[in-house]
């Protein structure tokens, strides 16, 4: 029996797909017509002798078969462009700097760090982890090539934008008193999420007091697992002994918050570009469905860490 070798490009355009949620969407990330794509992943079903899309509603979902594909194409890609970069990277040695919020420093960062030093071990990078108004003052004065930072779009090279949920948190069985001013546990001005809660509750005609400040969002997180207040944050990075608080609290509705990507691309381009991609693409994975705002075009396109659920995949 004559065995047939997978079209990498069929496998990557399936895995963008399920990434993005559409093919539609895959279309606009790869630069293609929908149509082709279309025609893409009929070749694929006919490489692997399956069907592996079925109607669901308006759009399509994965078949038992295309999901056990995706699984190995995951793999698969993982395995090429890692090859890849390590075979580039070998002997390239330089210096990264890298900004991230304390944010997003637990849970998917330890995933980029690992990644990258597999293609890049002669490299040193150099993590700068601070609020986003400090980030963002070091990469003005050129002292960072990369970093993430929480809000709006307000200089040039963003290559990444999504929004995420913003939340009123406390710890766990937290109950607010309503007789009682709002307790507000908030970091140190300036800070957007500080700004924003307590503009909310103006707004809202809310009495609150300021009942613990700090200057780190350790201090933060350690006040409100205390449960001397709540505070504003997004999920992201929030520890398991907290949790957002529900509507029947009575607090305001806050507003999303974006999360920006910059990169200065004017030392090491090839380096910060292939950081950038491994940043994107593992932030991408850890973001709420449907946060994704834009994404530029970048040169080389990584799948996202194994094991991430597949999606459905809707035709817009």
């Amino acid at each position: 029996m004559r065995l047939t070798n997978l079209d990498m490009d069929l496998l990557r355009t399936l895995s963008v797909a399920s990434e993005l949620g559409g093919l539609g969407r895959a279309a606009e990330r790869l630069g293609r017509s929908p149509s082709a794509i279309s025609l893409q992943m009929h070749k694929l079903e006919e490489q692997v002798g399956k069907t592996l899309f079925r109607k669901q509603g308006r759009g399509i979902s994965l078949t038992d078969a295309g999901d056990l594909l995706l699984g190995y194409a995951r793999r698969i890609l993982a395995l090429n462009d890692e090859a890849l970069a390590a075979t580039r990277g070998v002997g390239v040695e330089g210096i990264v700097r890298l900004g991230v919020p304390f944010d997003l420093t637990s849970e998917w960062l330890p995933k980029v760090l690992a990644r990258f030093s597999e293609a890049y071990p002669r490299v040193h990078i150099e993590l700068r982890t601070d609020r986003s108004v400090e980030l963002l003052q070091l990469y003005n004065q050129d002292l960072l090539d990369l970093t993430l930072a929480f809000g709006p779009v307000e200089r040039p090279g963003a290559s990444f934008v999504a929004e995420v949920p913003v939340r009123w948190i406390g710890s766990t069985g937290f109950r607010l008193d309503k007789n009682q001013d709002v307790p507000l546990i908030l970091l140190d001005p300036p800070c957007w999420f500080r700004q924003t809660g307590i503009d909310a509750l103006d707004r809202h005609q809310t009495a609150w007091r300021l009942a613990f400040t700090s200057p780190s969002l350790a201090g933060l997180w350690a006040a409100t697992e205390a449960g001397l207040g709540i505070t504003v944050r997004t999920p992201l990075g929030m520890p398991r002994s907290l949790s957002a608080l529900d509507p029947d609290h009575g607090l305001p509705d806050l507003p999303r918050v974006s999360i920006v990507l910059y990169n200065s691309a004017r030392r090491y381009p090839h380096l910060t570009s292939f950081l950038e991609t491994i940043l994107v693409e593992t932030l991408e994975s850890a973001l709420p469905s449907g946060s994704l705002q834009t994404v530029a075009s970048r040169s080389m396109c990584i799948p996202p860490a194994r094991g991430k659920t597949s999606l459905a995949l809707s035709s817009n």
